[in-house]
Order: structure tokens, then C-alpha cells, then sequence
């Protein structure tokens, strides 16, 4: 038959070749599939990513800043805010104020009651080294202004008290905030009072103590103890740059 019919042989023979390789390409793909989707083999192909990323670790991608933030985020959940001492409450605010121009007490701010430490602080103050972070900031602002002065830019006595420390020459230069000039001066005012118990501007402040009124200046810049008082607070007397007068 085969040899009278060459040619409906040949045909025949594609067909099953074909038929053949079709079943065995299905074999193959059926099999890769169902392997794929086994538990075992799942299993085999975690190991040996596990077993890459120990070989060859990634470094610095985005997930292990990610983690990172989680921990860091993780460490201060459910721990309370600080509450801040009243000195350490003017530190904070006096820091605030001394670090930028335009930092201003928000007007929603009760100054009859300790303020948020949020509102002062720029670190994390639900963290559980908040504390220390709070000393640091003390011992900081009023190493860099031991010499600070709450006034009123017209005052008589605001005038009298910068005369008088400026005559002294100081380094760091002592720190003038006028009060009445800022815009939260209806909070700040207030709230001056309230942590230095001070009843009116100005306040003078040296490492952080209100000194007292104008008449308490006056006596002790003539017995010669609030020269002894700035000095002991870390400024230096005729240590500034003194200006030259013009002819």
C-alpha cells in the first residue's frame, strides 16, 4: 500500500510527527506548571532565595529604611509625652525663639498652662531618651546666650538694661528679644511671667535665672556681683568686637 501511495504516506507521517510533538510540548508545560504550584517546590525555591539574599546582600534599599523607621517608629509607641519643668519649659521656649526670627508661639497657645513640647522641640518627645535630648537643649541655648533679655523695644528700662550690658562689652553678645514687637507678644507676655515669676518686662535672664527688677540691676552692677554673675555664666567681659566711632 505504502509503496503505491507515497505520497497520502508522507502526509500521514507529518500528521502523527506533529500529533507527536504537540503531546510531548503539553507534556512538558503541564508538568512545569503542576511543579510549580506544589508545596515542595515553593518550599525549595525560598530556601534558595534565602540562601541568595545571605550570599549576596542588598544594601540600602528602600525596605531596610523602611524597617528602619518601623523600629524607630515602634520604640516610642505607647510611652507618654515629657512633661517639661518650668525651666526647663523657658530653656525649650527660649531655644525656640533664639533659633529662628520667625519662630512664634502659635496663638492657640494657653500661656496659664505648660506648653506642648512639641510645639518647642524638634526631636521625638514620646522617644525614650527624651529627657536627655531636653538637657541637652538647657545646657545648649543658654551656653550660646547666657545673657538674654525679654523687654519692650520703648521701655525706659529695657533701654537702661541693654545700655548697660552693652557697655559691658560681652562675648557672645547678649540676646535681645523685644516682646511687644513680635506677633504671639499677647502669648509670650504671659507666659514669661508665668516661668520666671516675673510680674512685668523687662526680664533678665543669665544662664537661664531672671535676675530681678531695674533696682536689683542697678545695686548689683555697682557692688560689682552682676559682672561676677556674667562671667560665672560663661560670658566674656570686653570680649567683643568693640564698633569704631566714625569722625
Amino acid at each position: 500500500m505504502a509503496g503505491l501511495n507515497p505520497k497520502r504516506h508522507r502526509n500521514r507521517t507529518t500528521i502523527l510527527a506533529l500529533f507527536a510533538l504537540i503531546t510531548l510540548s503539553a507534556y512538558v508545560f503541564c508538568s512545569q506548571f503542576f511543579l510549580s504550584i506544589s508545596p515542595a517546590y515553593r518550599l525549595h525555591q525560598a530556601d534558595t532565595s534565602a540562601t541568595d539574599q545571605r550570599m549576596f546582600p542588598v544594601v540600602g534599599t528602600h525596605n531596610s529604611n523602611s524597617n528602619w523607621a518601623a523600629k524607630k517608629k515602634h520604640s516610642s509607641v505607647g510611652l507618654p509625652p515629657i512633661a517639661l519643668s518650668p525651666a526647663q519649659e523657658l530653656a525649650a521656649v527660649s531655644s525656640f525663639l533664639a533659633s529662628l526670627p520667625q519662630n512664634v508661639i502659635p496663638l492657640s497657645v494657653d500661656p496659664t498652662r505648660p506648653i506642648d513640647p512639641e510645639l518647642v522641640l524638634d526631636f521625638d518627645t514620646h522617644s525614650r531618651h527624651a529627657m536627655e535630648e531636653v538637657e541637652r537643649v538647657v545646657d545648649d541655648v543658654w551656653s550660646r546666650n547666657p545673657v538674654m533679655l525679654y523687654g519692650k523695644l520703648y521701655s525706659p528700662a529695657t533701654r537702661e538694661i541693654k545700655s548697660i550690658l552693652t557697655d559691658m562689652n560681652l562675648r557672645p553678645p547678649p540676646l535681645f528679644i523685644d516682646v511687644d514687637t513680635r506677633d504671639d507678644a499677647e502669648v509670650l507676655t504671659p507666659m514669661l511671667s508665668r516661668l520666671t515669676t516675673s510680674s512685668e518686662l523687662p526680664i533678665l535672664l543669665i544662664a537661664g535665672e531672671p535676675i530681678g527688677s531695674l533696682a536689683q540691676i542697678r545695686t548689683m552692677l555697682a557692688a560689682g556681683d552682676l559682672q561676677r554673675i556674667v562671667q560665672s555664666a560663661g560670658a566674656v567681659i570686653n570680649g567683643g568686637k568693640r564698633r569704631k566711632h566714625r569722625k
